[in-house]
């Protein structure tokens, strides 16, 4: 976020910018759901709703599992949440206890550990780089000191856009059911994939906790608008805390949600247009001399090692952003071991064509 604000900053003074860090869609919400929101402003339909959401959300995303997935999801068992973060939060305080072990993926999006730490929980780091193709598998599983009382896995992941196949997914989540771990799947860039297919945690197991958000495939970032998939023995306890802790989620996002899934063509077309990004992206690194990149099977980044040209990639973005006006995030953000090496790019821009040349010029002048 400190890169963006430095980026947005730099931008206001007429300088030329060139935004790789944001990872948000550059596109504004569907036409529908902005008209959506329309009527819900002009009728006035902007009371508190139930804690778990309106009832005609929680039934059209339940939907869309069947339309997407070939999955029956229970409406009961949709929680719409202030964006995906409140719906960790919700996962996290209704699944653990202070001091339980919560297993989680390192390179990893950092509020996982922030939020697991801040409930008094103990975070548990498991090495997913190169080595293993930026994937958790079982045998890392199996090889933990102890059994945790849970694992948050995201899949495709921040930052390194890598996804798991089916296969891979089920066999981690039986080993979470053996074992009496809660899985909680964060699955909020479903919908962006370029190779293989997104598998859904409950798929396999009715045990998992998924976390969803319209802020990606749906484009609404800035809605703060997500859900949760439920299972049945923490939906009182869901519901207790949703109400505690922000009441609803936003009501008009909610109205405006409900046009999100009329026209998933729209959405798809978006989708080719990052694997377009994602290409030239990729291309005009490994031209440069970026000879490690994580497999971006889904979502919108690129995980470099940049450590070629340094050890600390902190400096290195802000040089890049100083010297050649390209805001990237620092692998630091997502790795305090190994993210020294590596930055994150993201291709959610509408054509990254301009970025790539500059910043492989960049690239081309630095010592190495």
């Amino acid at each position: 976020m400190r890169v963006l604000a430095a980026a947005q900053q730099r931008r206001a003074t007429g300088r030329a910018t060139y935004d790789l860090s944001a990872g948000q869609p550059s596109t504004p919400a569907p036409e529908a759901v902005r008209a959506a929101a329309k009527r819900a402003l002009a009728e006035d339909r902007l009371g508190y709703t139930a804690a778990a959401g309106l009832p005609q959300l929680r039934e059209a995303i339940a939907q869309h599992y069947h339309v997407r997935y070939g999955l029956s999801v229970d409406a009961a068992n949709v929680v719409v949440t202030t964006g995906s973060s409140g719906g960790i939060l919700l996962a996290l305080l209704a699944a653990f206890d202070p001091d339980h072990q919560v297993a989680l993926t390192r390179p990893g999006y950092p509020a996982y550990r922030n939020l697991v730490s801040a409930l008094s929980c103990v975070p548990v780091d498991i090495d997913c780089g190169p080595d293993v193709d930026f994937r958790l598998d079982v045998a890392a599983l199996r090889d933990l000191p102890a059994v945790p009382a849970g694992l948050m896995l995201a899949s495709p992941a921040n930052p390194t856009g890598t996804g798991l196949s089916p296969q891979q997914l089920a066999a981690i989540a039986q080993w979470c059911d053996s074992g009496g771990v809660r899985l909680i799947s964060d699955e909020i860039y479903h919908g962006i994939r370029y190779e293989g297919r997104d598998a859904c945690a409950w798929e396999f197991s009715r045990s998992a906790i998924v976390v969803n958000s319209f802020s990606k495939y749906f484009a609404m970032t800035g809605w703060r608008l997500g859900w949760l998939l439920v299972p049945d023995e923490l939906l009182d306890s869901i519901d207790r805390l949703a109400t505690n802790v922000a009441l609803c989620a936003p009501t008009l996002s909610q109205w405006a949600a409900l046009a999100a899934f009329d026209d998933y063509a729209a959405r798809d077309e978006q989708v080719r247009q990052y694997r377009r990004n994602r290409d030239q992206l990729t291309a005009g690194l490994r031209a440069a001399g970026v000879d490690s990149i994580a497999p971006a099977d889904g979502a919108f980044y690129l995980y470099a090692d940049v450590s070629r040209w340094t050890r600390d990639s902190a400096d290195f973005a802000a040089r890049l952003l100083a010297e050649a006006g390209v805001a990237v995030a620092p692998g630091i953000d997502f790795d305090d071991q190994s993210g020294p090496r590596f930055i994150r790019l993201s291709f959610a821009g509408e054509d990254v064509g301009p970025s790539v040349d500059v910043l492989t010029d960049w690239l081309g002048r630095q010592p190495s």
